[in-house]
């Protein structure tokens, strides 16, 4: 089972994972109206994978979900875990990726994130696993990141994303903000914001208004204590820090400010909806923090110095090795 922490845990998973996927909501609109249909349909295909390879797992494990224990008297959704998972695999793949790159992606985290380990036992976050496969399986396919603006009607990105006809023509995807500020040598970093389409007001363009949108979800969540503030705390703390002391000004070389790490990419998606994930998260309050902290200074860590400027997914999946540990250390003496 799949989740945000839950401060104060509800007798029915049903409850928090119908108030996450409202939060989630803003941030998908939004992701939409920049990008198109593109992630929509993604959405869909995870969705349709994650949620019909959990049930097939139950089926072959023999666990029969009653409707009356299923999100919306829907057995095929579960608790409602699956469906949240596969949202949060859907809004980090590309928009407009092939088919079989979100499918295989929902496919190996449902059925290797969760399926050997029984109902809430998965050591490892099965969205960011997936999200991890994919990205060392298609390294090609998962830098066509598509244009923000440029949106092509249904019927192009039905053609795109499922590979039909000739696609949409050149120049319609990008690289990416973190990739493109790793790779610079030459522009400071005002030149880029002001020549280079990928970056916006203050971060990656489009981006950064979706990650706002995932902001006030998180918001929500933290007021109706969903989630605790001890993993969001930890994480965008412990980058804003990282950023802040390694900034080395706005030059040709320079590692980004603060507002630039904090803004692009999935950060604030997963500050309030993957760090707080509770199975393969820590359980006490100071775990959770410290467990925000490790995410947090990873994903700097390999932003800056390593080969994925995506870094969150492999900074989640480290962080899962040590939950233990931080559970040890967050007990009170």
């Amino acid at each position: 089972m799949t989740h945000p922490t839950v401060a104060h845990a509800p007798h029915d998973p049903r409850t928090a994972m119908r108030r996450v996927l409202v939060a989630l909501a803003p941030g998908v609109l939004v992701l939409i109206g920049w990008y198109g249909w593109g992630p929509l349909i993604q959405l869909g295909l995870a969705i349709v994978t994650f949620c019909g390879c959990d049930a097939l797992a139950r089926r072959l494990r023999k666990q029969r979900m009653p409707a009356d224990r299923s999100l919306g008297g829907r057995p095929l959704l579960g608790d409602g875990s699956g469906l949240v998972s596969a949202l949060l695999l859907g809004v980090a793949l590309p928009g407009y990726g092939p088919w079989w790159v979100v499918v295989t992606a929902a496919a190996f985290a449902s059925l290797a994130g969760k399926a050997p380990f029984g109902p809430a036992r998965n050591p490892f976050n099965p969205a960011m696993l997936g999200y991890a496969f994919a990205l060392m399986a298609f390294p090609a396919q998962m830098a066509q990141w598509p244009a923000p603006g440029a949106s092509p009607d249904l019927l192009d990105s039905l053609q795109q994303v499922f590979r039909i006809g000739d696609g949409l023509p050149d120049g319609w995807s990008q690289a990416t903000l973190l990739d493109i500020l790793k790779h610079n040598q030459r522009l400071t970093i005002e030149e880029l914001f002001e020549r280079v389409p990928a970056f916006g007001a203050f971060g990656a363009r489009g981006l950064e208004w979706v990650n706002l949108a995932f902001l006030a979800g998180g918001l929500l969540l933290l007021r109706q204590k969903v989630i605790g503030w001890q993993g969001p705390l930890g994480m965008l703390g412990a980058l804003f820090v990282a950023s802040l002391l390694c900034w080395n000004g706005s030059g040709s070389d320079s590692n980004g400010s603060p507002l630039v790490h904090l803004s692009s990419g999935g950060t604030l998606l997963a500050a309030f909806f993957i760090v707080t994930e509770p199975v393969t998260g820590a359980s006490t309050p100071r775990g959770r923090l410290l467990f925000g902290i490790g995410v947090g200074l990873l994903t700097y860590a390999i932003r800056t110095w390593g080969s994925y400027p995506d870094s969150i997914a492999f900074a989640v999946l480290l962080m899962n090795l040590c939950v233990t540990r931080l559970d040890h250390l967050g007990r009170a003496r």
